[in-house]
C-alpha cells in the first residue's frame, strides 16, 4: 500500500514523551505510523504501545509497518474520542505517555480519492472514517448560507466567509456541488481578485473549515485530551501536536486551566472550590520546527507542539 506520511516534529515529540523502559504508551493519531515507531523502538522489550486512528487504509499500512514489533503495539481503529472506552477494555487503568498529533495525514490530503485537497479535483468527502454518513458534499448542498458562512468563518477563520457561502447558495440553486474543483472555482469567483493575489491559496481556508465540521475535529478535541490526562500516571507526560490557531488555543487554555491550583477569586481568604493541580506546564511557549525540518517538509511549518506532564496529589 502507497501510504506516505512524513511525521511532523517526531524527535521533539517522542522526546518530550521522555519515554520510560517498558512503560505503556498511546498515539491517539497513527496515521503513518511514523511517531508510534519511534516511540516503539525506545520502550523496551516488555513496553507496550496502543495506537488509535479511524482511518482503516491507516490501520492496514501500519499492521504491515510495525509487524516487527507484533506483541507489543495494539491497533485500535477508534476515533480518540473514545480514548477512554477504548483503554478500558484493554485493561488498561494508568499509560506513562499519550501523543496526539492533530489534524489530516499527508496519506489523506495526496490520495485525489478523499477529496481533502484543493489541489485535485474529487468528490467532495474528506472523511478521515470513510464509513460515516456526513460528507463535505452534505454540508455544501445542504447547510443555509448562515451556517456555512459561521463554519467557514470559525473553522477556516476566512474573511470572505459570507461571501463565499452566498456564491455556493447561488451556484448548488441551479446544480449540486459535486467536485473539489467545482468549489474551488467558486470560492475563487467569490473571493476578489486583489484578495486572491498575496497569500495561502485561495481555498485553503475554506478547505480547512469543511475538513473540521466534517470530522467534528474540535467538537472531540478538549473531550479526548482530558480522557488522555485522567488516564496517565504519576510523570506521565501528554504531547499535543497541533497545525491551526484553534486547535492550539483549545490546548493552550485546557493545559492552563488543569495547571492551575485554585479557581476561587483572589478575596476568597480560603480556597472553596477544591480544585487541585494536576498538570505542570512543559512548554511555557510551544516548540515549532526548526529549518532542518521546515525544508524537508513544508507542511510543517504551523505545527505547534504542546507538553505537560501528570502530577498526582
Amino acid at each position: 500500500m502507497n501510504f506516505v506520511h512524513v511525521p511532523v516534529m517526531l524527535i521533539e515529540a517522542v522526546t518530550g514523551l521522555n519515554i520510560k523502559r517498558n512503560g505503556v504508551y498511546v498515539d491517539c493519531t497513527l496515521g503513518g505510523a511514523g511517531h508510534s515507531e519511534a516511540i516503539l523502538k525506545q520502550i523496551g522489550p516488555h513496553g507496550r504501545l496502543i495506537a488509535f486512528d479511524q482511518d482503516p487504509e491507516a490501520i492496514a499500512y501500519a499492521s504491515e509497518k510495525l509487524a516487527p514489533y507484533r506483541g507489543k503495539v495494539e491497533l485500535v481503529r477508534a476515533n480518540f474520542k473514545d480514548l477512554a472506552v477504548k483503554l478500558k477494555q484493554l485493561k488498561i487503568e494508568s499509560v506513562d505517555g499519550v501523543l496526539f498529533d492533530l489534524g489530516a495525514s499527508s496519506h489523506q490530503f495526496d490520495d485525489p480519492a478523499r477529496g481533502f485537497s484543493y489541489l485535485n479535483n474529487a468528490p467532495l468527502d474528506m472523511r478521515m472514517n470513510p464509513e460515516q454518513e456526513i460528507t463535505a458534499r452534505e454540508l455544501v448542498n445542504k447547510l443555509t448560507v448562515k451556517e456555512l458562512a459561521r463554519i467557514i468563518k470559525e473553522y477556516g477563520e476566512e474573511r470572505w466567509a459570507s461571501r463565499i457561502a452566498e456564491f455556493i447558495h447561488a451556484e448548488r440553486s441551479h446544480q449540486a456541488i459535486e467536485t473539489t474543483g467545482q468549489l474551488v472555482e467558486i470560492i475563487k469567483k467569490a473571493i476578489p481578485a486583489r484578495a486572491r493575489r498575496s497569500g495561502p491559496h485561495p481555498a485553503k481556508r475554506t478547505f480547512q473549515a469543511l475538513r473540521i465540521a466534517v470530522n467534528g475535529e474540535l467538537e472531540v478535541l478538549a473531550g479526548a485530551v482530558r480522557s488522555a490526562v485522567q488516564v496517565l500516571g504519576n510523570g506521565g507526560r501528554i504531547c499535543v501536536i497541533s497545525f491551526h490557531s484553534l486547535e492550539d488555543r483549545i490546548i493552550k487554555d485546557l493545559f492552563r486551566e488543569l495547571a492551575a491550583p485554585c479557581s476561587c477569586p483572589k478575596e476568597f481568604p480560603v480556597c472553596v472550590c477544591g480544585k487541585k493541580k494536576v498538570l505542570n506546564i512543559i512548554t511555557t511557549k510551544p516548540m515549532v520546527p526548526g529549518p532542518a525540518e521546515l525544508e524537508c517538509n513544508p507542511r510543517s511549518r504551523s505545527a505547534r507542539l504542546r507538553i505537560a506532564e501528570k502530577i498526582l496529589n
